[in-house]
């Protein structure tokens, strides 16, 4: 049953096998050294009766405790170092491994999983699983060999006495299995728990301007501590029975002594053992008196860190949706010439029709403007060609051949993909610019600010491009945030540039010097920008018009006037609100 739990963690296991073995040979020592103690005590107890008492009898008896007393502690000592250093070192790995496989998850994986979840189960889990592979196999190892060589002494002493102070054991089997079980339903409601608090801290983190701005700041303190009452309240639960647990190992443990000292006494009124094997008997159900009480603390050990494995198990199972076909190879062409073609596209997500039928041809070099109402399908388009969502076979081409036949490593370099929502990461404006591109001179990062207009306001900035931009890019307006992300998928230089909405929080005027840059940038790359606005999409190549998930219009800025049809209305609207403002 032990081993069908750790299952999971059996390559860990055996990467470390090595270290596991020096541990266990540091076990049999620590506790067979132990076992003599009670042995010795017995022989100077005997030796000290059976005739007169000097100092030299004292005086090497004393020496004989304090031998097997130090050997054991160095013995003990190495057994802690290596069986607690390998669970460090395991977890370590398991850290790394469970990082990079969150890594590879596609990104419909964490549309559907909270964020707290995630975070809950590679911290608080992952310690219980260290936990497990360190204290729980230690104390269980040190239980089970000094349990089985104290029961041989035992047994060598008296039949009887070892009979009795072992009576009570089929009784606490019984209660260890039924502790154990309670301690695992619990743990596990528990951990569930804990998940929900991360994921409405998290959520409260990320929203604080939105909590602040709706005024909600009580409500949701008053939502935290009813989910933190909840969670204390389950642990809580688990705490009594944990009271109960050891105090009942304790009284079983302590009726077998006394036990043992009534009949272990009439052992020695009726000549049957010496005094000396008496009190080795003693010492050594004194020395049984830890190990069954870290049994206790064992179980709880191994049931929480077996609930926390199977949760990170759990998570390690996840597939990602989107990967590599068996037969793509890496050597195919590191370099796309950025043609693209939807052919007879339909894309469903969670079951509703998002896309109709899109035919769409984009010679490479050329540029393609997206407009629509919302929720028209424009980003569900654009989120095709990197496949941050999968399209059916066939349906979407790159350079004449289906998407899918090239590796995600050379479709994604090939592309610089500005989502709608900017993201930016708690470090300087340069690593964020330079992001992706390893080794970045200090002149790209600086040549793509230019191209984003965004150079002249970080020579502003106290520290230029040592800025610090905070968490999610907090410090910076959210036009800097955009123009900092159109600099940085700027400066991988991409064979497709997709701009999905990336000039909405810029104004007008700093809209035409950005495109200003871009269009030196644009020549020879094959760019997709999705807006709202006709001044951002009109000097495209083309316009294509998304509505209801269909192409309704295609064509350049003249010709969609000249249908007089949704670009048009768009455009009128615009030119409207545009007089207004001036007036």
């Amino acid at each position: 049953m032990f081993l069908k739990h750790l299952r999971p963690l059996f390559p860990y296991l055996k990467k470390y096998r090595s270290a596991y073995v020096w541990g266990t040979i540091c076990v049999f020592l620590h506790n067979g050294i132990w076992i003599l103690f009670p042995l010795v005590i017995r022989r100077a107890i005997d030796d000290l009766r059976s005739g007169p008492i000097t100092v030299h009898k004292l005086g090497m008896n004393a020496l004989l405790l304090l031998a097997v007393a130090g050997t054991k502690g160095i013995f003990q000592f190495l057994t802690r170092w290596i069986v607690i250093g390998v669970s460090r070192e395991i977890e370590f790995d398991l850290r790394n491994d469970l990082f990079r496989h969150l890594e590879s998850l596609s990104y419909s994986f964490y549309q559907r999983t909270r964020t707290g979840d995630i975070m809950a189960r590679a911290t608080n889990d992952l310690n219980a699983v260290r936990m497990l592979l360190g204290p729980a196999i230690m104390y269980s190892a040190n239980t089970l060999v000094f349990t089985a060589g104290a029961l041989a002494f035992m047994l060598h002493i008296s039949h009887r006495l070892t009979l009795y102070a072992f009576l009570p054991l089929p009784v606490v089997s019984i209660v260890i299995q039924y502790f154990g079980r309670q301690i695992h339903e619990r743990f596990e409601r528990i951990q569930a728990m804990f998940s929900d608090i991360s994921a409405r801290a998290q959520e409260n983190f990320s929203g604080v301007r939105v909590i602040r701005a709706y005024v909600q700041e009580q409500s949701e303190i008053e939502s935290f501590e009813r989910s933190n009452r909840e969670y204390i309240a389950r642990s809580l639960k688990l705490v009594r029975l944990m009271g109960m647990l050891w105090p009942t190992l304790e009284t079983m443990l302590g009726l077998a002594i006394v036990l043992v000292l009534w009949l272990g006494g009439r052992e020695v009124l009726f000549g049957r053992i010496s005094v000396g094997d008496f009190v080795a008997f003693n010492t050594y159900m004194f020395q049984l008196t830890w190990p069954i009480i870290a049994l206790g603390w064992v179980i709880n050990i191994f049931q929480r860190g077996t609930a926390s494995l199977g949760r990170i198990h759990d998570l390690m199972l996840e597939k990602a949706e989107i990967t590599d076909a068996p037969a793509v190879s890496l050597n195919t062409t590191k370099e796309l010439r950025g043609d693209i073609e939807f052919r007879n596209l339909n894309f469903s997500y969670n079951g509703v029709r998002v896309l109709h039928d899109v035919d769409l041809l984009i010679p490479a070099g050329t540029s393609l403007a997206i407009v629509g109402p919302t929720g028209s399908g424009k980003t569900t388009l654009v989120s095709l060609i990197p496949r941050i969502y999968d399209a059916e076979p066939g349906a979407v081409l790159i350079d004449g051949k289906p998407i899918r036949e090239f590796p995600l490593e050379v479709l994604r370099r090939n592309i610089g993909f500005v989502p709608q929502e900017t993201f930016l990461f708690s470090e300087t404006v340069r690593e964020n610019i330079a992001f992706g591109v390893e080794n970045a001179s200090d002149e790209d990062v600086h040549w793509a600010a230019e191209s984003a207009n965004i150079a002249t306001e970080i020579e502003e900035f106290p520290h230029k491009y040592k800025t610090l931009v905070g968490e999610r890019g907090i410090t910076l307006s959210g036009g800097q945030k955009q123009r900092t992300a159109i600099a940085r998928a700027l400066i991988r230089h991409p064979r497709i540039l997709v701009l999905d909405d990336a000039l909405s929080s810029v104004d007008t005027h700093t809209e035409d010097k950005i495109l200003g840059h871009l269009r030196d940038v644009m020549h020879g790359r094959t760019t997709i920008f999705i807006s709202h606005r006709v001044s951002t999409v009109r000097n495209a190549d083309r316009i294509a018009v998304l509505h209801s998930g269909r192409i309704v219009e295609l064509g350049t800025h003249e010709e969609l006037l000249a249908r007089n049809g949704y670009y048009t209305d768009l455009y009128n609207k615009q030119l409207l609100e545009e007089e207004l403002a001036e007036v």
